[in-house]
């Protein structure tokens, strides 16, 4: 499942790349370990996505968007879990005025979640206007960080929070069990790597993405691999604790909708930051050869 952020041009600073908290009346949240969703096994692959500006309101600014995302996952249950991401997009302002943002991040996440070492790099017209680079560690009865870059720092984030990996696959439990909705707290390093964002996931019913008619057709798709395969539709929504309103409510700084299949590969995005939104459409996927982990 991916993780994006908002762009550096339009809030002066990276928002959180992986995902206020409250439960829909009847429905259960999961949080705390991964180990609730033993049996899910994610696939190595890399997949390309093109963006695109979508529905956009006049107070956005924003007059044309295009931009690629790449996004490389690999590792499994028994070597811990790799990403290679890198988004780059071109914004044009209303007065024709262009920016290109390339945000660069690369992380590694220890089986059973025991650590996330994470290094993030953001340019703005090719010129270096931040990195984020430390490591989180799971300890007996809390989880901290220490930061390398912006500056050396130690945190204590709480027992609770998730990571990245660890999110997806109590998201993916979620949903094979029929449970709704998932609330829990994310932590990925993100911006100066001291933020903590709360989330919350809404997830459809299963639906099957069906082989098309024309097979010729079905076989040239970025997405061939994926025809006939489970997914349900989900959306997270990312809320920064910090910036409640003054009436104390939490507004979302983010959401993110996407087809999450059940080998973990993501399809179909949509990012929407309220006065625009941002679609993402498949444009090659490459499926890596797994290793023998024979752990769930």
């Amino acid at each position: 499942m991916l993780c994006i952020s908002k762009p550096l041009s339009l809030t002066g600073s990276i928002a959180a790349l992986a995902w206020a908290v409250g439960l829909v009346p009847g429905a259960a949240a999961i949080a705390g370990t991964v180990g609730v969703a033993a049996g899910h096994k994610l696939v190595p692959h890399r997949a390309v996505y093109d963006m695109k500006l979508g529905e956009t309101d006049e107070q956005s600014g924003i007059a044309g968007l295009n931009g690629r995302m790449v996004y490389d996952f690999s590792g499994s249950a028994c070597e811990g879990y790799s990403v290679n991401f890198r988004f780059v997009t071109e914004f044009q302002n209303a007065d024709g005025g262009l920016q290109i943002t390339d945000l660069q991040t690369t992380s590694f996440e220890e089986p059973e979640a025991e650590s996330y070492q994470f290094l993030s790099k953001t340019f703005v017209d090719r010129e270096l206007v931040e990195a984020t680079r430390g490591t989180a560690r799971l300890d007996a009865d809390r989880r901290t960080v220490e930061l390398k870059e912006p500056s050396e720092k130690s945190l204590d984030i709480g027992r609770e929070v998730l990571f990245p990996t660890e999110h997806l696959l109590a998201i993916m439990q979620a949903a094979e069990e029929g449970v709704p909705f998932v609330a829990a707290d994310i932590y990925d390093g993100a911006e100066t790597g001291e933020k903590v964002y709360s989330t919350t996931t809404v997830i459809g019913a299963k639906a099957v993405n069906s082989v098309q008619d024309d097979a010729e057709v079905a076989n040239a798709a970025p997405d061939a691999p994926l025809e006939g395969m489970n997914y349900w539709p989900v959306t997270v929504a990312y809320f920064d604790p910090d910036e409640e309103t003054a009436s104390g409510e939490l507004m979302p700084v983010y959401q993110l909708s996407f087809w999450l299949y059940q080998n973990g590969i993501s399809g179909h995005l949509k990012l929407d930051y309220g006065d625009f939104t941002i679609q993402g459409k498949m444009a090659a996927l490459e499926l890596y050869d797994e290793d023998d982990c024979s752990k769930p």
